[in-house]
């Protein structure tokens, strides 16, 4: 009996990228760094592009950002944030569209690989949402918006003694967290699972006696690819929703006495 060999790469060799410069330094450049930046030029050129057209009936590019900010318009911010959230129209489609190139390095030839399957991507992100919906609650409401973000109005005093801490630890510490998380678990899931069926065609392709079980692991494959493409634009929808929803409360004095 024929026996079939499957060698899966460690997880070091998915997950540890040798640097291409600046090798042995803090600021080693490597292939993350690599589809960080095209995913940021590629959000920069895009725009430019559109803008450049500026047609009075949108054709191209410009037809297609107009379209994901229409969308980004009718589905994100005013949904999260009302009226006051349109200024924040451009933060938000950038963003967006940031995080969906950045997911969909994962099913492009020689890349093949989301840059936010690493945490060094989605924790900056995470943190400067942070940052900004901090910065926002505290020049909309001044100092008194923490006390407006932890202080539920309406609440008996003896309640407050464990809601308070609660809230704290939800709304300044597990808001970020689970932002970055939610988008580096999801991607870092789908990115093993193409690793895994890439692997198993592989090695029935070279095996005779795989060949007739090869259409099963390659049709699955194909389904996790396309399915890879919803779930990259699906993360960047719920990270740029979820990023409006907290600037949105922020901007609302919503626990003030």
């Amino acid at each position: 009996m024929q026996y079939l060999a499957i060698n899966f790469p460690p997880i070091s060799e998915v997950l540890n990228w040798k640097p291409i410069l600046f090798g042995g330094t803090s600021i080693a450049f490597n292939k993350i760094a690599v589809i960080t930046l095209l995913a940021a030029l590629m959000t920069l050129l895009l725009f430019r592009i559109a803008g450049r057209q500026n047609k009075l009936v949108p054709t191209g590019v410009q037809n297609l950002v107009e379209a994901a900010m229409d969308f980004v318009d009718n589905s994100i911010i005013h949904d999260s944030m009302g009226p006051a959230g349109a200024p924040w129209a451009p933060y938000l489609t950038g963003l967006f569209f940031f995080i969906l190139f950045s997911n969909l390095f994962e099913v492009i030839p020689f890349f093949q690989m989301p840059a936010t399957a690493r945490m060094a991507v989605p924790a900056p992100l995470a943190l400067a949402v942070w940052v900004t919906f901090i910065v926002v609650g505290v020049k909309k409401q001044g100092l008194r918006y923490f006390r407006n973000s932890v202080v539920p109005s309406g609440v008996p005093s003896a309640v407050l003694i464990i809601l308070v801490p609660i809230e704290i630890l939800s709304t300044f510490f597990v808001r970020p967290f689970a932002l970055a998380i939610r988008l580096f678990g999801n991607m870092l899931a789908g990115h093993l699972l193409l690793i895994t069926f890439t692997v198993l065609s592989e090695a029935l392709f070279v095996k005779s006696v795989g060949l007739v079980l090869l259409p099963l692991p390659f049709a699955m494959l194909t389904a996790l690819t396309g399915y890879e493409i919803f779930v990259a634009a699906l993360q960047a929808f719920i990270f740029t929703t979820l990023t409006a929803v907290y600037i949105g409360d922020s901007l609302q004095a919503q626990g003030a006495h």
